[in-house]
């Protein structure tokens, strides 16, 4: 990885923001300006939620890091901006962006490529009536996993037990969408799958399998627990495989590029994975799993960082 930081110019890490993962995108972001400045790049922290992203142009941004999470930051609206500044940046273009922010409309285009995603059901507010949220475990079999299709960090979501359970699940995830995905839960190991790079040149890293305490990967657990268990090498290595070529598939049906990482479940009953929604704008936490992953193949933190950023782009030429 030879690459000059001076080369890369004047560069904002965008974090922050007025989404629901607004915490998680400042730790994100502190995290990546410091590496940044650790390797020499003149990069300087900016949040859109308490400057105009005109300050962008007008301050002499030449490239700008995505760390902002869920709407506003990851959903192509940023994208858009920073399109119409001529500001090159990191992650997917406006489309991959917006369609991957949206799992309802992630499951559609994966499935009509045959793609295995879970079984689901998808109503707005209008059609949430308690006698229809009563027929969904009968479509979808129990446990139902209850999501609120345009968020992340497993805000809102809810796994449902039981038909008792549906009712306050529901309630739940309106706070935070108006459309709500009622997902088949596929019982089985939690993986992840990262992916660097675009089109054919994309590459897979390895994969992670995630043990959390109690078997839920909430937000709890994704970002303030140490008892959140990332193993490597648990699967067989033709099964790892297969993953990362059903990955990489899904990566560039969606039109990502850059970076992106898949969240997806392996059904143990036969070993069958699952995708459940591909992350345009992954954490760079501590507890992150994309730097893990890039370290078990040899690359650190800060030059993880640097060559995203290397890899900034617009979409109109």
């Amino acid at each position: 990885m030879n690459i000059d930081p001076r080369s890369l110019g004047k560069v904002a890490v965008l974090f922050g923001g007025k989404s629901a993962e607004r915490p998680v995108s400042l730790m994100s972001g502190a995290g990546v300006l410091e590496a940044l400045q650790s390797l020499g790049v003149d990069a300087h922290g900016f949040d859109p939620a308490e400057r105009p992203l005109q300050a962008l142009a007008a301050e002499g941004f030449e490239r700008a890091f995505i760390a902002l999470h869920g709407r506003g930051g990851e959903d192509g609206t940023l994208q858009g901006a920073l399109e119409w500044l001529r500001i090159p940046y990191t992650g997917s273009g406006v489309t991959a962006s917006g369609v991957a922010m949206d799992k309802t409309m992630t499951k559609r285009v994966w499935a009509a490529e045959g793609l295995a995603t879970p079984a689901y059901v998808v109503l707005n507010r209008a059609e949430l009536t308690r006698e229809r949220i009563r027929t969904i475990p009968d479509e979808l079999g129990l446990p139902v996993v209850v999501k609120p299709p345009h968020e992340g960090s497993s805000i809102g979501i809810t796994k449902a037990m039981g038909y008792s359970d549906m009712q306050g699940a529901v309630e739940l995830a309106l706070g935070f969408d108006d459309e709500l995905l009622f997902e088949q839960c596929i019982e089985g190991p939690e993986l992840t799958c990262a992916v660097l790079g675009q089109g054919d040149g994309a590459v897979a890293l390895p994969v992670v399998e995630i043990r959390a305490e109690g078997g839920d990967y909430n937000y709890e657990n994704k970002y303030v627990s140490n008892d959140t268990k990332y193993l490597f090498g648990t699967l067989p290595a033709a099964l790892e495989a297969d993953i990362q070529q059903l990955v990489l598939r899904a990566y560039r049906l969606l039109g990502c590029r850059g970076w992106g990482r898949a969240d997806l479940m392996l059904r143990k009953s036969d070993m069958k994975p699952f995708l459940l929604e591909m992350n345009t704008s992954p954490g760079m936490t501590s507890h992150s799993l994309v730097p893990k992953a890039a370290q078990a193949v040899g690359v650190d933190y800060p030059h993880l960082c640097l060559w995203l950023l290397a890899q900034a782009r617009l979409d109109a030429r």
